[in-house]
């Protein structure tokens, strides 16, 4: 597991001096990356339909004029899921389950160089499931605790004025564990280009 994303992580530093040498035609200056901030939303299926949500951020660098490499990381705050067990009678544990979510994958973005882009984005990366009570005993647990592979289909819109913008999207988050677990995900916050 560590390899993997030691493996993620060098791929990416070897794209960014790429991604700076492009011109500056087209989208003006601000063209070469993107840095956001957001809210995370996500409606866990296999918990009920029970709705998360949390902070997250995420960063972009540009390929080209409508293809970006993306990495985003989200943390979601507690909420308590009922589970019952059957031992001889009915029990109710109640777990105070928390999220925390890295993906990285390409984002297509149409609409040329004007305030309003479309895009569509295709990510995989890893969610992890956790009942600790700190947010670094959580991260540290990522490689042994509940972690599963994610695959995340998604699209929305975003407004630009000038480097500073807002940005919706929203999309499927499957995690695999005994299957494909289907789960609504959407994020909203500002995004700056330059």
């Amino acid at each position: 597991m560590n390899r993997n994303l030691l493996g993620m992580a060098l791929a990416l530093c070897l794209l960014v001096p790429a991604s700076f040498g492009q011109s500056s035609s087209g989208n003006g200056k601000y063209n070469h990356a993107e840095v956001g901030a957001f809210v995370n939303y996500t409606r866990l299926h296999n918990a009920n339909d029970t709705n998360f949500y949390g902070v997250g951020g995420r960063l972009g660098f540009n390929l080209s004029r409508n293809v970006q490499l993306e990495a985003e990381g989200a943390y979601d705050f507690q909420r308590n899921v009922d589970a019952q067990f059957t031992n001889g009678g009915f029990t109710t544990v109640r777990s105070g389950l928390r999220m925390t979510h890295f993906m990285f994958g390409p984002k297509f973005q149409f609409g040329g160089s004007g305030p309003v882009h479309v895009f569509v984005t295709a990510k995989g990366g890893l969610l992890n499931f956790s009942t600790d009570t700190k947010f670094s005993s959580q991260v540290n647990n990522i490689p042994f605790g509940d972690t599963n592979g994610v695959f995340y289909p998604g699209g929305g819109l975003e407004f630009f004025a000038g480097w500073l913008g807002l940005r919706f999207e929203a999309g499927d988050e499957m995690y695999f564990d005994r299957g494909v677990n289907h789960n609504l995900r959407v994020t909203a916050g500002p995004t700056i280009r330059f």
